[in-house]
């Protein structure tokens, strides 16, 4: 078996690559072991795509979380045990979903409206420093609040229109639990049961806000009876958003400017090994 690396240099603060070079260095598998640093967006894509393309084995994937965020491995015990790379390249694969957007994919989330605005400041951040950090995300959450507390789209799940009036202050459509580094917005969110979770917030006072952030950290939204007149929760198969001209979402992090588009399930789409 095979087992390479795919290492964005730009991604959390230290030379990734040598890391993991000098933790597969001691191992019986390290003559199985490549590593390849991309040199571009959507390298990566190509990459992995040309490589299967080639390849005769059956491919699985798995994650070494070296972001500032890490959210999607949160659902499968944290960061920290999938750093662990010998029993990351011995973690059992098992069957993954994936969000569907046009001929894009996440595994994650895809989300917009207050969100977005933070992203699109992290990736700014990114460009001038080379890497994602914390600061940057701080930064995003001073700007949201300053103009993002309002956001014009509509969503359907399963053709429920799930904001009538549509406002917003955020929606995420998730396949994972967290978001953003801590915020566990789909509490309900399982990776493997083919259902996608909408989490919808309605607009809100930013005084409300600040009232809301801990129980919606905690993924405590849905039990609280003094956020049942702001938070939409939904399990669906497909999601349709409508919105302006020039309407921004993130999806898993990469900014995508689209008014009209659609979310779908894709069950059992990879095979993804985590270390138990």
């Amino acid at each position: 078996m095979k087992y390479i690396f795919i290492v964005n240099p730009r991604a959390g603060e230290t030379d990734n690559a040598a890391v993991i070079r000098n933790a597969i260095a001691t191992l019986p598998e390290k003559d199985d072991c490549e590593i390849y640093v991309t040199k571009a967006p959507l390298d990566a894509t190509a990459y992995v795509r040309d490589w299967c393309a080639a390849g005769k084995e059956n491919v699985s994937v798995s994650c070494y979380p070296c972001g500032s965020g890490n959210d999607f491995v949160k659902v499968f015990g944290g960061a920290d045990k999938f750093k662990d790379i010998p029993a990351l390249l011995r973690a059992e694969a098992k069957p993954l979903d994936l969000l569907k957007v046009g001929d894009r994919y996440a595994n994650n989330v895809v989300n917009f409206g207050f969100d977005t605005t933070v992203a699109i400041t992290i990736n700014k951040e990114r460009e001038k420093t080379g890497h994602g950090n914390k600061n940057a995300y701080t930064k995003g959450v001073v700007k949201a609040l300053l103009t993002a507390m309002k956001n014009e789209f509509t969503v359907r799940a399963d053709g429920e229109v799930l904001n009538p009036a549509g406002k917003a202050l955020l929606c995420t459509v998730a396949n994972g639990q967290y978001v953003g580094g801590s915020f566990r917005c789909a509490p309900k969110a399982k990776t493997d049961d083919g259902l996608i979770d909408v989490c919808l917030v309605k607009p809100i006072s930013r005084l409300r806000f600040v009232k809301i952030l801990t129980p919606y950290t905690n993924g405590e939204h849905l039990d609280r009876e003094d956020m049942k007149d702001i938070v939409v929760y939904r399990q669906c198969k497909k999601v349709e958003v409508d919105a302006p001209a020039g309407f921004a979402y993130s999806l898993d992090g990469e900014i995508i400017y689209e008014s009209h588009f659609t979310v779908e399930i894709v069950p059992a789409a990879l095979q993804f090994a985590a270390p138990v």
